[in-house]
């Protein structure tokens, strides 16, 4: 698979005849966030997989701080990445953060894309005037600064926060630890992108089938935010999932399984 496979963790799996569905994971997370969605989707599709640089099994050697200060440096390996597998056709699946990377790759090289599948997605976290972010710019400094002084400490208090879903404490310490496996010095610097960057103005630019996903409750994402992304880009189509928290393949994947197989198979 070259360097790219080692670099990023790069896993392809199910069907070598059918329709190639990329899942991208989200802020402080790794591909095995998509375990129980994976392999359903495998059994009608090809299912490639991977680990944004700098988390999981990619290779911590390969991240640079100038690379990765924006978004763009990881829509670059996205692009890569297909590049290197020799994908088009894609149906490309961002959750959170990544679903903004997927924008970014879609508008710079379209033909690779078929679809994208933009899970709890938001363009911008805080607040603005006519727009809700779901944050002021206070709250993401406290957070940033909450971040930066006390990385684990961090990662306990927020892990319940992102995944909703207090009857089932299992969840946030699945993804709490996942947190904690994450270098903090990357984190930090991961952090300051996703929370910082504002890309509303490139939603617009979009031009393949678009499919926004939201929860019914989402405190990371609000559902004010699934509106705007599903009115900025022009023909999406926007599904509210029966699901709590920012992690709906965790939290309810059947429904996550359903929502992107019907739609990528359309």
């Amino acid at each position: 698979m070259g360097d790219i496979g080692a670099r990023n963790h790069v896993v392809v799996s199910g069907r070598t005849d059918g329709p190639t569905v990329m899942l991208a994971h989200g802020f402080g997370c790794d591909q095995n966030l998509w375990r129980l969605v994976a392999p359903a989707l495998a059994r009608d599709f090809r299912v490639v997989l991977f680990d944004h640089v700098g988390a999981g099994r990619s290779d911590l050697s390969a991240w640079r701080p100038e690379r990765y200060a924006t978004l763009d440096g990881y829509a670059e390996d996205i692009l890569r990445i297909c590049r290197e597998l020799d994908l088009s056709d894609v149906v490309f699946v961002g959750h959170s953060v990544s679903a903004m990377m997927g924008v970014l790759a879609a508008i710079q090289e379209p033909q690779r894309f078929a679809k994208l599948v933009l899970l709890v997605p938001s363009p911008c976290y805080i607040d603005d005037e006519g727009y809700r972010g779901g944050f002021s710019r206070a709250d993401i400094d406290e957070l940033l600064e909450s971040l930066d002084s006390n990385y684990l400490g961090w990662s306990a208090a927020m892990a319940p926060v992102i995944m909703g879903n207090p009857d089932r404490p299992e969840l946030s310490e699945e993804l709490k630890n996942s947190f904690c496996r994450t270098d903090p010095l990357i984190a930090r610097a991961f952090a300051r992108v996703t929370f910082l960057s504002d890309h509303r103005a490139e939603l617009a630019k979009v031009s393949v089938p678009t499919l926004v996903i939201e929860c019914a409750e989402d405190v990371i994402a609000p559902r004010e935010v699934g509106a705007f992304v599903h009115a900025q880009i022009e023909g999406s189509r926007l599904v509210t999932l029966p699901a709590t928290g920012h992690c709906p393949q965790l939290s309810a994947p059947e429904v996550t399984i359903e929502a992107i197989a019907s739609f990528a198979a359309r």
